[in-house]
């Protein structure tokens, strides 16, 4: 196994096209072609449909392609983790995201920060929320950003972290547009009817926050879960193949509802909930980590 297969199949299901992903890799398409067939060789199983074009996944493809994002994301936060005991420079912030967050916010929120604050050299680690938080409390980040909601607050003492709010996050239920623009899958479903449904695995934060809308229905809803990750752009990845529903965040999903891919799967304003998102750091009379960037980007956001 060469991770670079990973990182080739990853583009090869964003792009539909092996002559552009070979461009975006910088390799030629027959040589980008044969790390496809050398990735299938190795799971044993056709990933890709070469009979349709664009090109799609075959459902072992689908499937695969969520466990490869989670794979790279989990050797990328490795790697980071590795650096993170070596003495960072003064000038790199460190941050701890929960997967989510890293895909669909940071990036974003990011380039807004540089437009206004100005340069900013930072490292980012993408975990579960549960190990962000530990990055944070172990002193191994400057910030941590997070969800917030009152049912299932972060276990910080206040006495010794402090946090600001960046705005909020709003998760609903989304599936794969049909011809006719309407989604394949609607909550709460037909009566008698389970609808297909891609979770969050058991402790995701998500997962918890999905369950709370399921709670708060009018009627029960039957779910048939056929697929479960504690990533939502794995998630979101099936959902667009047309496998099933999925709760997501809505800034993971803004570009793929412009382009008509998904679409909400009910009426606006039901089965959602909305998060506060929160930015997190030691309080400085405590820090074992006190950088003067990491400070004066404190000072900017409390004023902003």
């Amino acid at each position: 196994m060469d991770t670079k297969w990973l990182e080739d199949f990853v583009s090869l299901a964003e792009t539909r096209s092996f002559s552009r992903s070979a461009q975006l890799r910088h390799v030629t398409q027959p040589a980008f072609s044969r790390r496809i067939q050398a990735l299938e060789a190795w799971a044993g199983v056709d990933l890709v449909d070469r009979s349709f074009y664009p090109t799609r996944l075959t459902p072992a493809g689908s499937t695969f392609l969520a466990q490869a994002i989670e794979i790279l994301g989990n050797l990328q936060a490795t790697r980071n983790m590795m650096r993170s005991h070596q003495v960072a420079g003064q000038d790199m912030i460190e941050f701890a995201l929960p997967h989510s967050l890293a895909f669909s916010f940071f990036p974003h929120w990011l380039m807004d920060l540089r437009r206004s604050f100005g340069e900013l050299n930072c490292r980012l680690n993408a975990l579960n929320v549960h190990d962000a938080v530990m990055q944070l409390t172990e002193g191994n980040c400057d910030l941590l950003i997070a969800y917030h909601h009152p049912s299932q607050p972060l276990q910080l003492d206040p006495e010794r972290y402090e946090m600001l709010s960046l705005g909020h996050e709003t998760v609903a239920a989304y599936a794969k547009a049909g011809r006719d623009g309407r989604p394949l899958f609607q909550l709460p479903g037909a009566p008698g009817h389970s609808v297909p449904f891609l979770s969050y695995a058991a402790g995701a934060y998500l997962g918890r926050m999905v369950e709370l809308i399921a709670k708060a229905s009018p009627v029960p809803l039957k779910f048939d879960v056929i697929y479960e990750t504690d990533m939502a752009e794995g998630l979101k990845a099936m959902a667009l193949e047309g496998h099933g529903l999925a709760f997501l965040p809505a800034s993971s999903v803004k570009q793929d509802l412009q382009a008509g891919r998904l679409v909400r799967a009910s009426a606006e304003g039901q089965y959602e909930l909305t998060m506060e998102l929160r930015i997190y750091r030691e309080r400085p009379e405590l820090a074992r980590r006190a950088k003067p960037v990491a400070k004066a980007l404190w000072a900017y956001l409390t004023a902003h």
